[in-house]
């Protein structure tokens, strides 16, 4: 397979985006792209909104993308209903005909939406389908729908694989660990300085971040219930717990969980950040990364926060586990419990130079295990198995001839 593809031309990857909510799937497939070989596949990205964030995301790093044409948005963090279904089935005669123009031979969708939304366009039109599992292993798109219309499923972690059954597509399953920048570094002072500067409190104070959006399987509140049982302990400096992120509900949930704050009594040491990047440096300036999530596929702040030398207390649920190798390199504690949570924290506040050990064998990991660039040669080896499947009668497909090999020409243009 190696010979072939080094003298055929290269083949254009389409990855659609529905929705305009960045999130970590985004940073993943961006880290993917910029590390695709151009001499074998072009990726184009191809977001709801010409304008909006998602398309600005890749535009900004030279990424062609493109928005041809217009389909359903589904509401974000909810479940996909008969009517969903029914308002999506309208767009795939578009969905079909903007993917047999280029044509396009493989079709990589990354997000519980946009596999809704493109899987089964992608497959009537003669592509093959990359399903990239980043969610919930128990979502009804990958138990009912992955088995029938997915080519290949990815996921992220071995927590976020189908289940094996009658009906599953775990036979066509593999996990690839998602990209990051491994070569990252931050000034973890300066970051901080900047942090003690913004909130005027004592320097001495302990920052422990939150990172992600304020969703139900992020637990924001349980957050908050381990920041207030920690600052009624013994501690021997302050501490804050910071929340980085945002909930895109008109800010309901934000003024829900700065009440919540309040009645738990801390009020005063509870901060909404908003969302902000670079992650990594804001992950930097913190002194403890506390992951309250459950069921958490395979949170990339997570790692992002071990490459900076940050160290982490994560509940023992989801990817955290084999994220964290099964807490060799990072504190797990039980799953919804904010004491268990406030313990962990504890104990690395009061033994700062356990903490400081296990930052550092975790970035050791971190950096041995994450590397963007292989994770790019493990996804276009995936691309190379799944061209071996024979597609449909070439006269059921456009004639349009795919990408030069020029593929550097198509970074920096972005097309309306």
């Amino acid at each position: 397979m190696k010979g072939a593809a080094e003298h055929r031309t290269a083949l254009p990857v389409c990855f659609p985006f529905t929705g305009d909510v960045v999130g970590g799937s985004h940073f993943s497939v961006l880290g993917l792209v910029e590390n695709l070989d151009p001499a074998r596949y072009v990726p184009v990205i191809v977001p709801q909104f010409r304008d909006g964030a998602v398309a600005s995301l890749f535009r900004d790093h030279g990424i062609r993308t493109e928005t041809p044409l217009r389909w359903t948005e589904l509401p974000y963090d909810r479940s996909v209903t008969p009517w969903t279904i029914a308002q999506v089935a309208k767009d795939i005669p578009g969905q079909m005909r903007y993917l047999r123009s280029r044509p396009y031979p493989i079709v990589h969708t990354n997000d519980g939406r946009t596999h809704a939304t493109w899987a089964l366009a992608a497959r009537l039109s003669g592509a093959r389908l990359l399903w990239h599992q980043r969610g919930d292993p128990g979502a009804a798109g990958l138990r009912l729908a992955a088995p029938l219309l997915a080519n290949q499923v990815v996921a992220v972690s071995q927590f976020a694989s189908p289940r094996p059954g009658l009906w599953s597509a775990a036979r066509k399953a593999r996990v690839v660990h998602s990209a990051f920048a491994t070569d990252v570094e931050e000034d973890r002072a300066g970051a901080r300085a900047h942090l003690i500067d913004e909130l005027g409190c004592d320097p001495r104070t302990v920052f422990i971040g939150f990172f992600g959006a304020f969703i139900p399987r992020k637990r924001p509140t349980l957050f908050i219930d381990a920041i207030a049982e920690l600052a009624a302990r013994d501690l021997p400096r302050p501490v804050m717990g910071l929340l980085f992120g945002e909930a895109y509900d008109g800010g309901r949930t934000e003024r829900e969980l700065e009440d919540h704050a309040r009645r738990r009594g801390a009020g005063h040491i509870v901060r909404q950040m908003g969302f902000r990047t670079p992650g990594t440096r804001w992950l930097a300036a913190c002194d403890l990364l506390l992951v309250s999530a459950h069921g958490e596929p395979f949170g990339r702040t997570l790692i992002e926060a071990m490459l900076v030398g940050t160290p982490v207390v994560a509940t023992a649920s989801g990817g955290n586990i084999e994220a964290l190798c099964e807490g060799r390199i990072g504190v797990l504690v039980p799953p919804e419990d904010a004491g268990a949570l406030a313990n962990g924290a504890q104990a690395l506040i009061k033994r700062p130079e356990m903490a400081r050990t296990l930052a550092a064998t975790a970035m050791a990991s971190a950096k041995s295990r994450f590397g963007d660039r292989v994770h790019a040669e493990r996804i276009m080896a995936v691309y190379d198995e799944m061209l071996r499947i024979p597609l449909p009668d070439p006269a059921t497909r456009s004639v349009t001839p795919p990408v030069p090999a020029k593929a550097r020409s198509l970074r920096s243009e972005a097309t309306s």
